[in-house]
């Protein structure tokens, strides 16, 4: 799946979760990536996010890195 589909899906992921403030959409966020992407996605958003992350919005980029903590 290329990086730019990723990203698309990503931030759908974020406008979801926005209304109900940062607090609860980052964390939202990030348990919705690691219960329903496959560890080949995760891993690609992660190489994309460590190449700059283009695209990505702040949100989803603070949730992507909550997720990777709680990965390693």
């Amino acid at each position: 799946m290329s990086p730019d589909k990723l990203v698309r899906m990503a931030n759908q992921i974020g406008k979801f979760f926005a209304s109900q403030g940062p607090a609860v959409a980052v964390p939202g966020i990030a348990e919705h990536i690691r219960k329903f992407w496959e560890p080949r996605m995760r891993e690609a958003i992660f190489a994309h996010l460590d190449a700059g992350g283009a695209g990505i919005d702040p949100p989803v980029r603070e949730a992507l890195e909550q997720l990777r903590q709680k990965a390693a």
